[in-house]
Order: structure tokens, then C-alpha cells, then sequence
């Protein structure tokens, strides 16, 4: 990985870590905090609903500044709000904390995701999308474990003096290996918004919201379904969200590289494929067997859309400004994981059982596949448009036939 990457990399590693490693985290907060269990849950919707209004807003504000002295700053500020969480003396504190670190979320993840794209090139966006992912992936695998044995050890305070070191050392790589000619400005606020107005932009941003609310919607449950209806038992589950985190690892790569090859035609293949893993996931739930192939087809087909929904976003862009329609992506995300959550507890609500919330989710990664298809069509056909141009008539000779007649009379 070039050596720029690796820093981009690390920055968002340290971005997953410390906006996933909260809700393992809960249980002592509520004790050592003095608040109610859902008092302290809202310590991670509240870092989530700051990323889907805050980041956007963040990246217009600061979108005439030099993409590279940005990050840098955002970078500082993401460890300061880290810092000031592992010493905060109250619940309060260490809301304001989680707050501030989220307001760097969104544009932070932005700016590495279009400073990987420029650096790679048009060409290589899908693998230079899916680079960057790999560091949201690592932290669900490596990062959150950590942090929570961590807190175990210890208190949860050190998970969060833990991920202020990670984050030191992001802001450390970042000032020595991403270069200075990285990522100029955009342009300002009116370019950003000028290409929210694409329509590849605004299909590609409905494509993202759409099929990620269906994988986020099953992924929510998983664990229940494991447990609940698969019946293993805490131990196995835990192997099986490991063997899902490697799935998610391969299927990045593999989104990635596809992606750079043919980018609508690799995720229309994709959500059409998940959309049939889900449903059978849905129908061998109950047999563990089984269960295990369908989880991890699962975890490649969800994680390989990615690259390809983040690839199709710059690729819309490119040549512009793209950080607000990247961050609108980011943010688009989180509503889907909001809206995912959602989805599922109505069904369960409706009292379908926890298998339909697999099959609720296949209709939504199915929308987002017609979507993507649709896309994919259209584009081809722009690429051959004299397949579909009407025939121009051949010029007519002097004796008032036409000059195709003319030749073929004289063929024959």
C-alpha cells in the first residue's frame, strides 16, 4: 500500500474504532456514569445523528480550505474530543466529547476517501475506495476488540486514552507521508452544491441509502439470529462475527477490484447476489449447518458494494468537487444504519419473527440492484448510441435512385 494510503488508512481506522467501540462499552459507563442503560445509549445514537446533520454542514463551512491542512485539523480535533472523553468527570462531558469527535467524522472520512481517489486516479478509484474501507473494517475486527479488552482490563477510560494514541498516530502520518500537493481545494460552497444537482450524484446517493438500509437492516440482527434461531451459543457466535469480519475484508478487495473494471455492472451482480443470500439466510436459519456459507456469502456480498457505491459517487464527480457529495455519502450511511435498525424492529414488531427481518432487507437490496441496472443500461447505451440512431437515407443518384439501390442494382 503506498505509503500515503497507509495514513489515510490509519485515520479511518481510528474513525471505526472510536465510533463503534461505545456500545461494548455501555454497561460500565452506565454503572461508573450513575446514568440509566438507555441514558448511556444515547451516547452512540448521539455520535451518529451528529455525523448524518453535522458532517455535511461541516464540509460546506470549511470546503474553501486546503484539503490536506483540513485534515490535519480535523484530525487534531477528533483527538482532542477523544482526550477530553477519557478524562471526562461526568456524563455531560463526555456527551459534549463524543459530539465534537463527531463533527470530524464525516468530513475527515470524506477527504481521505477523495485524496485516495486523486492519488490513484480515475482509473483505480474502486481499489483506492475500497483501501480506505479496509480501515472501517479493521476496526470492527482488531480496533473494537481492543478497546473493549481494554476496558477490561482497566476502565473504559482507557479504551478512550487507546484510541487518543491511535489517533495521534494517524495525525503523525498524515504530516509526514500524505504529500502537500494531495487534494487542493474545492472550489467553495456553490461548486460543492453544484454537483449535488447531477443526477448520477443523486441516483448514486438514493442507490446508497437504499441497499444499505437492506444489509444494515439483517446486519443489525444477526446476532439475535445466531442465537435465537441458529442456536449457537455465545462462544460460537463470537467465532462467526470474526468469520464475518474476514468476510468483509474479502469482500472489500474484491468489490474494489471489480469496481475499477466495470463499476455499475459489478454491483448490480452484487445486489442481485445478496439479495438471494438473504433470502436463503432467511430460509436455513433455523439449520446452523447451513447457516454458516449463507453468513459469510453474506458478509462478502454486503462489504463488496462499498468500494462501488464510493467509487460511483467520485467517479459522478470527478474533476469538481466532490468532498459534500462524499460526505453526503458518509452520512447517507449512517441514516441507513438508523433506518436499518428501524426496518427491522417493525418487523418484529408486526410479529414476523427474526428470520423475515433477512427477507425484509432482501426487497431493499433488490431495489437497490434494479437501481444500479438501470444505471448500468442507460450508460451502455450512451456509450453505442448508433445502435439506437435512427438511419440516415443514402443521397439519390441522378436517376432518382437512391445510391445504396444504385450499387446493389449494379451488384446484381
Amino acid at each position: 500500500m503506498p505509503a500515503p494510503l497507509f495514513a489515510l488508512v490509519l485515520s479511518v481506522f481510528g474513525l471505526g474504532t472510536a465510533e463503534s467501540v461505545i456500545a461494548g462499552l455501555l454497561p460500565q459507563l452506565s454503572t461508573d456514569l450513575g446514568v440509566s442503560l438507555s441514558q448511556a445509549g444515547l451516547l452512540v445514537s448521539g455520535y451518529a445523528v451528529t455525523v448524518v446533520v453535522g458532517g455535511p454542514l461541516v464540509t460546506l463551512l470549511t470546503s474553501r480550505l486546503p484539503r490536506r491542512p483540513l485534515l490535519i485539523g480535523l484530525l487534531v480535533l477528533f483527538t482532542a474530543g477523544n482526550l477530553a472523553a477519557a478524562l471526562a468527570p461526568g456524563y455531560g462531558t463526555l456527551m459534549a466529547a463524543r459530539v465534537a469527535s463527531a463533527l470530524a467524522h464525516c468530513t475527515m472520512f470524506a477527504i481521505a476517501l477523495v485524496t485516495a481517489s486523486e492519488i490513484a486516479g480515475p482509473a483505480k478509484s474502486g481499489s483506492a475506495v475500497a483501501r480506505i474501507i479496509i480501515g472501517v473494517n479493521l476496526s470492527t475486527i482488531l480496533g473494537v476488540p481492543l478497546g473493549l479488552m481494554l476496558a477490561q482490563q482497566w476502565t473504559w477510560r482507557a479504551t478512550f486514552w487507546g484510541v487518543t494514541l491511535l489517533s495521534l498516530a494517524a495525525l503523525v502520518a498524515v504530516v509526514v507521508l500524505v504529500p502537500r500537493t494531495a487534494a487542493a481545494p474545492s472550489g467553495g460552497v456553490s461548486a460543492e452544491f453544484g454537483v449535488l444537482r447531477d443526477r448520477r450524484v443523486l441516483v448514486a446517493l438514493l442507490m446508497t441509502v437504499v441497499a444499505m438500509t437492506g444489509g444494515f437492516g439483517a446486519f443489525t440482527f444477526l446476532t439475535p439470529v445466531l442465537q435465537d434461531v441458529s442456536g449457537f451459543g455465545p462462544q460460537a457466535v463470537t467465532v462467526l462475527l470474526f468469520l464475518f469480519g474476514l468476510g468483509s475484508l474479502a469482500g472489500g478487495a474484491l468489490g474494489g477490484k471489480l469496481a475499477d473494471r466495470a463499476l455499475l455492472g459489478s454491483l448490480t451482480v452484487f445486489l442481485g447476489l445478496l439479495t438471494l443470500v438473504l433470502l436463503v439466510f432467511a430460509a436455513v436459519a433455523s439449520h446452523p449447518v447451513a447457516t454458516v456459507p449463507a453468513l459469510i456469502a453474506f458478509s462478502v456480498l454486503f462489504f463488496a458494494l462499498n468500494p462501488g457505491l464510493g467509487a460511483r459517487i467520485l467517479n459522478s464527480a470527478a474533476g469538481r468537487a466532490p468532498t459534500l457529495a462524499v460526505s453526503m455519502s458518509i452520512a447517507s450511511v449512517q441514516a441507513a444504519i438508523a433506518a436499518g435498525s428501524w426496518l427491522g424492529g417493525r418487523v418484529l414488531d408486526a410479529g414476523f419473527g427474526l428470520p423475515a427481518v433477512f427477507t425484509a432487507g432482501s426487497l431493499l437490496t433488490c431495489a437497490g440492484g434494479v437501481i444500479a441496472w438501470w444505471e448500468w443500461r442507460g450508460e451502455r447505451r450512451a456509450a453505442v448510441p448508433h445502435l439506437h440512431a435512427p438511419a440516415t437515407p443514402a443521397p439519390a443518384t441522378p436517376g432518382g435512385r437512391t445510391a445504396a439501390h444504385s450499387t446493389d442494382s449494379q451488384g446484381v
